[in-house]
C-alpha cells in the first residue's frame, strides 16, 4: 500500500463509505459498517504540502466523482479509476479479472478461476473476493455462485442484490436461479 494516503467518508445510497487513496490510485473503499479492516487501510497518513499528498487528494476527488457518476447509472465511471490494492500475486490477478467484468454482467467464481489460469481455485477466488480492499471499484459484487445464485458479499447480500439491480442484472440472476 502507498505510505502516503488521503481519506474521505462519502454518503451513498447504500450507506457511508470510506475512500482511501495514495498517489498511484485508490487503495481502499468500503462501507463503514463492513469488517474492521480500517486499522490496516488507515496506517499511512498524508503529509500536508507534499506532492504525493496532493496527488492522493486528487485521486480521492476523482473517486468521489466516479462514485457519483456510478450512482447515476454510468457504468464506465468506476472502471476508469486507477486502483492500487495491496495483496498477494494471486489476489491481484483475481482483482484484475474482476475489473474486466463489464457493467451489468456477472461471472461465476469458476469463470474467474479459469480466467486467472487456476481452474480448480474457485474457493480461493472467493477468498480473494472477500479480501478485496476496494469494493465497487474492483467489482466483486458481480461474482455469483453456480446457477447464478447470490452468494457471499462482505458488505451484505442485500447490498449485493441492490448493486446488481442498479446495474440491471438482478432479473437475469433471479430468473436463472428460479
Amino acid at each position: 500500500m502507498d505510505a502516503i494516503v488521503a481519506a474521505r467518508d462519502v454518503e451513498t445510497p447504500l450507506g457511508a463509505m470510506r475512500l482511501i487513496a495514495g498517489p498511484r490510485g485508490l487503495v481502499a473503499a468500503s462501507f463503514l459498517d463492513e469488517r474492521a479492516a480500517w486499522s490496516v487501510a488507515t496506517a499511512g497518513s498524508a503529509t500536508r504540502g507534499s506532492d504525493e499528498s496532493a496527488v492522493a487528494r486528487e485521486m480521492l476527488r476523482r473517486a468521489v466523482a466516479a462514485l457519483a457518476m456510478y450512482w447515476k447509472g454510468d457504468g464506465r465511471a468506476l472502471a476508469m479509476m486507477p486502483v492500487a490494492p495491496s495483496g498477494t500475486p494471486f489476489q491481484r490477478a483475481v482483482w484484475r479479472a474482476l475489473r474486466r467484468i463489464p457493467y451489468g454482467r456477472t461471472r461465476t467464481y469458476g469463470q474467474i478461476a479459469r480466467a486467472v489460469g487456476r481452474p480448480k481455485a474457485s474457493r480461493a477466488v472467493g477468498a480473494a473476493n472477500h479480501d478485496n480492499p476496494i469494493g465497487l471499484f474492483i467489482p466483486c459484487h458481480r461474482v455469483v455462485g453456480t446457477g447464478m445464485k447470490l452468494t457471499g458479499y462482505a458488505a451484505g447480500l442485500e447490498r449485493k442484490q441492490w448493486l446488481l439491480e442498479h446495474e440491471g442484472v438482478l432479473l437475469a440472476v433471479a430468473s436463472a436461479s428460479a
